[in-house]
């Protein structure tokens, strides 16, 4: 497993990152939230872009990325456009989802983009080699908020990511049971052992899987969103619990 390494946080080396999402809808809102983020001892900051009022106006984006940036120093920052379909707030067209996530890597204020894997293989291409060009990491992602798909259905998923570029590959999803939970443990554990070059995220959705955001340590899942205010997933937890349980799973291994 190669580390990634984002302004001096390494992803997927020792306890699992934590990062906590900006889900302001107005600048203001954005970077109020930012100002508590570097406060609460996150490791990476995801603004979700798809909250903003402006997102649609890329000079707005542009400013509100710069302000966000000094607010958060060092702190890293993935820029992320959730769509509607994968459980954001914003529908978006293709061709306009890979000219925002492009545009924004251009402008020297984030550190990370999240490409959604379906929004076809081409878009992603297209995102992660503007990405690399202008040595931003990309995080190629799936988000499914109706179910857990078989295990085989979760490594293949995270396999296609990476053969797609992926710096980190991530998949989140929402277990029906208990036996859910287990099936993404599962499929983390053999992604993590048999295929993974490079750091993967995992996560069961809703309090069901909440477990699955605390032993990412112990199954391979390199980083864990937590909340400082209002929560962008179900079953996140605040970040100062997340730290403690993290802390104690990891001097016990």
């Amino acid at each position: 497993m190669n580390p990634v390494v984002v302004r001096n946080v390494k992803i997927g080396e020792g306890i699992p990152k934590i990062c906590v999402p900006i889900v302001g809808v107005t600048r203001e809102e954005i970077l109020r939230s930012g100002k508590n983020i570097s406060t609460v001892g996150a490791d990476v900051a995801e603004w979700r872009a798809d909250w903003y009022e402006d997102v649609f106006t890329f000079e707005k984006v542009e400013e509100t990325a710069k302000e966000l940036r000094d607010v958060l120093g060092s702190i890293p920052i993935l820029f992320t456009f959730r769509t509607a379909k994968e459980g954001g707030e914003k529908a978006i067209e293709k061709e306009d989802y890979v000219r925002i996530n492009q545009s924004t890597a251009k402008t020297g204020y984030i550190d990370m983009v999240d490409a959604e894997v379906f929004t076809g293989d081409d878009a992603v291409t297209a995102i992660v080699k503007t990405a690399h060009e202008l040595g931003v990491k990309a995080v190629v992602s799936n988000h499914d908020f109706h179910k857990t798909p078989e295990k085989e259905e979760i490594v293949s998923r995270l396999r296609m990511m990476i053969e797609l570029g992926a710096d980190i590959a991530k998949i989140a999803v929402m277990p029906q049971n208990k036996k859910d939970v287990l099936t993404l443990l599962a499929a983390t554990e053999e992604m993590y052992t048999k295929y993974a070059d490079r750091p993967i995220i995992t996560m069961s959705m809703a309090g069901t899987g909440v477990i699955s955001r605390l032993c990412g340590e112990v199954f391979g899942s390199a980083l864990t969103f937590g909340a400082a205010g209002k929560a962008s997933a179900p079953g996140q937890m605040e970040v100062e619990d997340l730290k403690t349980v993290l802390s104690l799973l990891h001097k016990s291994l």
